[in-house]
């Protein structure tokens, strides 16, 4: 009868009272894996399936471990107190989750069973077939819109955008709670046009009601080094804060309610 909870996955990580990605205190579940190769990305030992071994600090670091469903609710069941008391739950980010999607959904199923809330953060890249295999337990989608111009959209990430942009409207029908996040990145963009943009897509997008900026960090930059690897965004600065409330007050011109940060 719960066979699903014998799923097995990789995850890399898993971080526990956050205060981001979906309301109240959330852990996170990081699913190893991603379709995208975005040039900034923070967690680049998330990037690829297989498990990989990362120099940090001068010490090697094992990135990536299989688990079962029924290991991943063990470590989700210690917090459940602090999920009730404040309206929290569990979120999977990545990577990306919809690269392992019979995982990814056993996990929002033990949860629902169990009454924790859900949440996904995700770039919505892949066939509405693996979606909806999540959308049935999941009460929150944090879908990431990164830019409205394919063309751009592949260059920094090296995929077009089209699919994307069918399956959020998509996911706007299903019911599911679904807010758009932003990740405001120099050079990509920053500029009040694309940023509203992207806005009036999302504001296109009629359960959509909440936006999020984002804004560019460097905090990933030494896992490249760690891994081997070369971080294509080496020397961009961050955005201003007096930009990123510009952007902020684009975003609400629109109509939609913003905030920066996750």
């Amino acid at each position: 009868m719960n066979d699903y909870l014998n799923t097995k996955g990789r995850i890399f990580d898993v971080q526990k009272f956050s205060v981001h990605d979906g309301p109240g205190v959330r852990t996170i579940i990081f699913l190893k894996g991603c379709f995208l190769r975005c040039r900034w990305c923070c967690n680049p030992e998330s990037q690829r399936h297989e498990i990989e071994t990362m120099t940090m600090n001068g010490k090697e670091k094992i990135v990536g471990r299989d688990v079962t469903v029924a290991e991943v609710m063990e470590i989700i069941e210690q917090d459940r107190i602090y999920y009730r008391r404040s309206g929290g739950g569990v979120t999977l980010s990545g990577g990306e989750c919809l690269a392992q999607p019979d995982f990814a959904a056993a996990i929002l199923r033990a949860c629902h069973d169990r009454g924790i809330n859900t949440a996904i953060e995700s770039t919505g890249f892949a066939s509405f077939d693996k979606i909806e295999k999540l959308l049935e337990n999941l009460d929150l989608y944090l879908m990431d819109i990164k830019h409205t111009d394919s063309q751009k959209h592949k260059e920094y990430t090296t995929q077009p955008n089209e699919l994307i942009l069918e399956n959020a409207r998509k996911i706007a029908k299903s019911g599911v709670g679904l807010i758009i996040r932003v990740p405001v990145i120099p050079g990509f963009n920053c500029s009040k046009e694309e940023i509203a943009s992207i806005a009036n897509f999302a504001k296109s997008l009629e359960t959509v009601r909440e936006l999020h900026l984002l804004p560019y960090h460097r905090l990933g930059e030494p896992k490249y080094e760690g891994l081997g690897r070369e971080y294509a965004m080496k020397g961009v600065g961050s955005i201003p804060a007096e930009h990123m409330d510009l952007l902020k007050k684009t975003v609400e011109d629109t109509g939609l309610k913003c905030q920066i940060g996750g």
